[in-house]
Formats: C-alpha cells, structure tokens, sequence
C-alpha cells in the first residue's frame, strides 16, 4: 500500500509526497484519514529545527499526532471494523521516513490498541482530543489542584479552563498578551497581565511553552503555591531562586496524555459537558500543506490548522 503523506525533509522544508506503508500485522488496522491537526507546540519545533532529540527522530520524518479517520481494514481480534471513525494519535508505518508521530497521512497503518473509536458527528473536531486530554491530564489525577490562573488563550489553556469549569471549579482567571487571542471566552475572564494586580495564585498552569515566562509567575503566587509547566519548553528552564525561596514555590511537569485522560475526555466531549467548538479557526486542503505549517506557526489569529484529506485516500 502507498499513502500521500507530508514530508518533514529538514527544518523548514515541507511539502506532501507518496510514501510505501509497512504491511499491516494481526494486531494493526489500516485507516483512511479525514482530518490531521497542527500542533504549534512539538511540531513547530521540528519544522524549526528545535526539537531536542528523541529516540526514533530524524529527518525526512512525517509529523502530525492528531488524526481522525475511517478504518478500511481490521483484523478479527482487534476490536475494529470496516467504517468505525477512530481518533490516531500518530504511526510509525511508512519505508523512507520517521513516524515519530507520523499521523499526517491520508493512510496508516497502525496497532489497534492506540486508536480510539469516536463519534464521527465530531467530523474535524476529533483532532482536538489529543489536546483535550493533554489538557486533562495536567490536571486530573492525585495531588493536583485545578487552576486559578492559566497563562496563554491558545487551544491548551482554553481547554484548561474550559475543563476546570466542566469539574465544577471556580472559573480561572486568564493571561494573555496577544489582543488577536483575547476573544473566545465562555464563563472566565481573559485579561493581560498588566492589569492583573492579584498576588495569591494558589495554582497557575503555563500554557505558553516559553522559558521566559516562568520567572514571572513566581512573585504572583501564594505562599506554597504551585507552577504547572504544561507547554513544551525547548529551552532550558532556568529558575531564580531567591524569588522561589520567598514563596515556597513548588513546580510540576505535565508529561503526555494517557489512553485514560483520552477516555475521560471522549466522554465529556460526547456527554456534552466540553465543547470543541470555536477552536478550529483554520482549514486547508492536503495538498496545500507547505502554506497550511507556514500560517499555523506565524499567524497569530490562527488557533488550530486542520488539513482536509479528502480525495487523497
């Protein structure tokens, strides 16, 4: 089998190409993609040339971890069948290139135990889960506290706070900087930091990915409060301690979601009590996709890029 797929040959040299798949195995299925997203955290930073080495990284490489689509081929004993719409957060199927997340692809091999079946009213809006549920696992689980204070009106932090008010918290207050990003807000306040005279933050959740910022969050905190570093930072953090000190201040990473934070998040978004909606500001056609990167990393009003994979299966 073959697959048109985007092609990350070197940093800042992408374009679309037809690349062989690996045969599928018992365990696996094979899907036809409808929709791929565009992270602007990770994959900006291996369009740029930033991203820190991680096993199984290279160039030419296909990106993308945020894919839905519709299974063409399921094995008997992987729980799949011909036309169930599944969430595929990546693959690494395809002879000539990396799939260290590998999901942008108009077809996929992949195990069945890392799909996701979902519901395909969702269309689009499926990409977004692998967010939602990034989203929710820096927050759920124990010894975690919900925000007060989320730093940047992006995708995360808008589903940071859109989470926090689905669990019945106080509604988070919510920096940003940028007047392009400050609309969008339902049931919390969006302000710049500026303007914000508080100084007992118990729990802020940085959802930037800039090192820089860290720092700043310190003096804004209560006493023992908490930062959670919920970006990707490519940049190493480097913390002033003096500031820390005076506080007490406790710092948490968030690592990557779980198949559960995913379940958890499929549920509130199909029950209802998390809406996807108004986060998707662009789309583009496959083939388009060169223009498609360039406007998600530099444009500032665009939210979340969606490739459209249609008739390219």
């Amino acid at each position: 089998m073959q697959s048109t797929a985007v092609i990350l040959s070197g940093p800042k040299n992408l374009g679309i190409d037809t690349l062989k798949l690996k045969s599928p195995k018992a365990g696996d299925i094979v899907v036809d993609i409808a929709h791929s997203g565009i992270s602007t955290g990770t994959e900006k930073l291996l369009w740029t040339g930033e991203m820190p080495p991680f096993p199984g990284m290279g160039y030419p490489l296909v990106p993308g971890y945020e894919s839905v689509g519709s299974v063409v081929e399921a094995g008997t004993e992987t729980g799949f069948k011909v036309g169930d719409w599944v969430f595929v957060p990546g693959a690494n199927c395809y002879h000539g290139a990396y799939g260290l997340f590998g999901g942008a692809a108009s077809r996929l091999v992949t195990a069945a135990d890392r799909v996701s079946r979902i519901d395909s009213g969702l269309k689009a809006q499926g990409a977004l889960l692998a967010l939602a549920a990034t989203a929710r696992h820096a927050m759920a689980g124990p010894n975690k506290s919900l925000p007060d204070l989320i730093v940047g009106h992006g995708v995360l932090g808008r589903l940071l706070a859109r989470l926090t008010i689905a669990a019945g918290a106080p509604a988070p207050t919510v920096w940003e900087i940028d007047k392009t990003r400050c609309a969008g807000a339902a049931g919390y306040e969006v302000v710049h930091p500026f303007s914000d005279g508080r100084r007992d933050y118990r729990s802020v959740y940085d959802a930037t990915g800039h090192s820089d910022v860290i720092n700043d969050l310190v003096p804004i905190l209560e006493r023992g409060g908490e930062i959670v570093l919920a970006g990707f930072y490519a940049q190493p953090l480097a913390i002033k301690f003096p500031p820390a000190f005076m506080k007490e201040a406790r710092f948490r990473v968030s690592a990557e979601w779980t198949p559960d934070d995913l379940m958890a998040t499929r549920a509130l978004v199909e029950s209802g009590d998390l809406s996807l909606d108004g986060l998707i500001t662009h789309e583009r056609p496959a083939e388009d996709a060169a223009t498609a990167y360039e406007t998600a990393f530099n444009d500032t009003t665009c939210l979340k890029m969606i490739l459209n994979w249609s008739g390219h299966a």
